[in-house]
């Protein structure tokens, strides 16, 4: 049978008081824009439906493609589940020829339709993403999913494709399985799988001649695993998991001895109930089903909320906790309760925090320029913002495992500072946590940090090494800029975010290397280059780059500030060169701009000092603002007739430059783009134009020539 399209099934349910054969009371629940409330998916359009006699909403699913046996096999399914009562699944029918469609799309006008009770609630997936940050909710449904698997594993059917997308959060925290279409009862025994299921989510080798009352075992025991982790480490999901899916993919199933996942979950190996599920899990993948053991395995305890209540740990101080505040024999003040240090006297030498602290507050000793040491107890948590910032004095510090998190600009301007301990314990490095630590030279990032925050390590000056772990997913924007001592970099294979200017002035870097299985950045050809794959846009040049003939764009920034790169080949793919594409590049002597390219970006040749003369092809139609401003060398240029805007400031500061021609093309100058060209002598513009140009360059009206 060939089904109507989703539009001809809206339109029909919009008169369903005329369409419906059976369900004739029912009426449509309408949205905001008077539509249908309505879901859709490959398969199948799920219409909210109110019974007008009673009040109760209920779910109407539309099919959109044929499946051989669905009637017989829905009439089955309702059979079964009739008296089968439990709260983990809704009461259907089927019925055939319910629906009247004016359709074009086939012969037929009477369609089937499911009728469902509706269940307003998350998908399991959106239902983590909204409570990531709260480790007892995610706990609550590690443990309602281990009572639903402990209902369903003894069942003698199964759902047949148990995936987030058919698993749902009710208000109450409770769980319902919707969308029976795979779905196995004792009468179909023999029968073959009519679906699948997700491969994210199914035994890899799993056929269609394996359909019994064991093929959600697998499922089961991955999906409370991959739950019951996250529950105990959030970060996991930001990690390995993806929109789709939970943490296992069907490439970890089928390469176990490889997959990330597995060897990411080895740290919880200290929570028996983690343990049990692991055992389960790769039984299940070894066996295929957990018919050998009993349901009762998959048993979790209901969590504590007490246990997860926190305390007011904050990192801010208000003036009610400076006044409430205890204060010890040198000064320092300390919450009520002692577990928050508050304020340190600026002029503190060396310092022990005490026992039992668990926050070092926003600033607590900022500008404590005399600060030599510093030691930090095993009990600390979190390190607030700026919280060590201008300890200009301070060498070296410790930071314990307890820590968990490192406050913005936590660090920042520590000058002297030259080693520092990060513990496995950090998930993130905070905005401008190390900026201007000019003395530090290396860093350890730990596995279990998963982004590091803009301006990091800016003006790290004497960082010469650094290893980004694999477990890093972004990069902020200036994270290592001006880190003048930085010799090589590579990026790991998950990194799918680096901001822009992100190790611009690194003016040392001879080697850049992005892992060849990342899917977002690339180094082809061993350019030494960060290239973003899809655009093919060169975003992290260095004084070793090679421009591969495949990119066409030279990205904002990307050789910001290489004082020894002397030249370099653009070659003829590219057609853009962003804003500051090579600002500060002070040795740049030449560069070949190729006939492809048609904008010259924003100062993007700022302070080429050392630059003598450079030819714009005639495909350029732009110039930017400060495009070649302070291009001390500069003696001449050649504008094509191609080009009709010139940016503000676009020549000034060309001390060198003692002849410019303008062409009658250029319909835009920004303004005072010779300010400061000393020994410009005249600019040449087309005969016949002196009018045009005088409003344009009002200031330079004696020195206009025409030719």
């Amino acid at each position: 049978m060939i089904y109507p399209t989703i539009s001809e099934y809206i339109e029909a349910i919009k008169s369903a008081e005329d369409n419906f054969e059976e369900l004739k009371h029912l009426r449509p629940v309408w949205d905001g824009e008077g539509e249908p409330v309505m879901t859709s998916g490959n398969f199948a359009v799920v219409f909210k439906m109110k019974d007008e006699q009673t009040g109760k909403l209920h779910a109407v699913k539309c099919f959109l493609k044929e499946q051989e046996g669905r009637s017989d096999a829905y009439r089955l399914i309702a059979e079964e589940l009739e008296y089968v009562n439990s709260t983990f699944l809704t009461p259907i029918r089927y019925l055939e020829k319910e629906l009247f469609v004016d359709t074009k799309t086939s012969a037929e006008t009477e369609f089937p339709v499911l009728l469902m009770d509706w269940v307003e609630g998350l998908t399991l997936d959106k239902y983590i993403r909204e409570h990531i940050d709260d480790q007892y909710e995610l706990s609550l449904l590690a443990y309602q999913f281990s009572r639903l698997a402990m209902w369903l594993m003894p069942q003698p059917f199964a759902h047949g494709d148990l995936k987030p997308d058919n698993i749902l959060v009710k208000d109450d925290g409770t769980l319902v399985l919707v969308d029976y279409d795979g779905m196995y009862v004792p009468a179909m025994k023999g029968q073959k799988a009519r679906e699948l299921g997700s491969p994210d989510f199914r035994h890899p080798a799993r056929t269609e001649d394996d359909f019994d009352e064991h093929i959600d075992d697998f499922s089961l025991a991955s999906i409370l695993l991959s739950l019951k982790a996250i529950a105990l480490q959030p970060s996991l999901l930001e990690q390995h998991g993806a929109s789709d899916r939970l943490l296992f993919s069907a490439n970890d199933y089928r390469n176990l001895s490889e997959s990330k996942v597995l060897d990411a979950l080895k740290p919880l190996m200290q929570d028996a109930e983690f343990v049990t599920l692991y055992a389960l899990s790769i039984l299940a993948i070894s066996q295929k089903t957990l018919s050998q053991v009993s349901f009762r395995l998959l048993y979790l305890s209901r969590p504590d909320r007490s246990l997860y209540e926190e305390e007011n740990l904050s990192t801010v101080v208000t003036e009610e906790d400076l006044a409430n505040a205890w204060v010890d024999a040198h000064g320092v003040k300390y919450s009520a309760d002692k577990k928050r240090l508050l304020r340190v006297p600026r002029n503190m030498t060396t310092y022990s925090i005490r026992e039992g602290t668990k926050v070092i507050a926003d600033e607590a000793f900022a500008w404590c320029k005399s600060l030599t040491s510093i030691h930090i107890p095993d009990n600390v948590t979190s390190i607030g913002e700026w919280a060590f910032e201008g300890c200009e004095s301070l060498i070296s510090i410790h930071i314990p495992d307890s820590v968990t998190s490192i406050g913005e600009g936590a660090f920042s301007f520590c000058s002297s500072l030259t080693t520092i301990h990060i513990p496995d314990s950090v998930t993130s490095i905070g905005e401008s946590a190390f900026s201007e630590c000019d003395s530090l030279t290396s860093i350890h990032i730990p596995d279990s940090v998963t982004s590091i925050g803009e301006w990091a390590f800016w003006g790290c000056s004497s960082l010469i090494s650094i290893h980004i772990p694999d477990s890093v997913t972004s990069i902020g924007e200036w994270a290592f800029w001006g880190c003048s001592s930085l010799t090589s970099i590579h990026i790991p294979d998950n990194v799918t975010s680096i901001g822009e200017w992100a190790f611009d002035g690194c003016e040392s870097l001879t080697s850049i290397m992005v892992h060849a299985n990342n899917n977002y950045y690339d180094s082809r050809d061993n350019c030494n280059a960060i290239i973003e794959t899809k655009s093919n846009t060169l975003i992290q040049g260095c004084n070793k780059t090679v421009i591969p003939d495949s990119v066409t764009s030279i990205g904002e920034g990307a050789f910001y500030g290489y004082k020894s790169l002397t030249s370099i080949h653009v070659p003829d793919s590219v057609t853009s060169i962003g804003e500051r594409a090579f600002s500060w590049c002070r040795s740049l002597t030449s560069i070949h701009i190729p006939a492809s390219v048609t904008s010259i970006g924003e100062s993007a040749f700022w302070c080429c000092e050392s630059l003598t003369s450079i030819h714009i092809p005639d495909s350029v139609t732009s110039i930017g603002e400060r495009a070649f401003l302070g291009c001390d060398s500069l003696t001449s240029i050649h504008i094509p007739d191609s080009v009709t805007s010139i940016g503000k400031w676009a020549f000034s500061g060309c001390k060198s430059l003692t002849t410019i021609h303008i062409p009658d093309s250029v319909t835009s100058i920004g303004g005072w783009e010779f300010s400061g060209c000393e020994s410009l002598a005249s600019i040449v513009i087309p005969r016949g134009t002196r009018k045009k140009f005088e409003v344009m360059l009002s200031d330079y009206k004696d020195k206009l020539v025409e030719q």
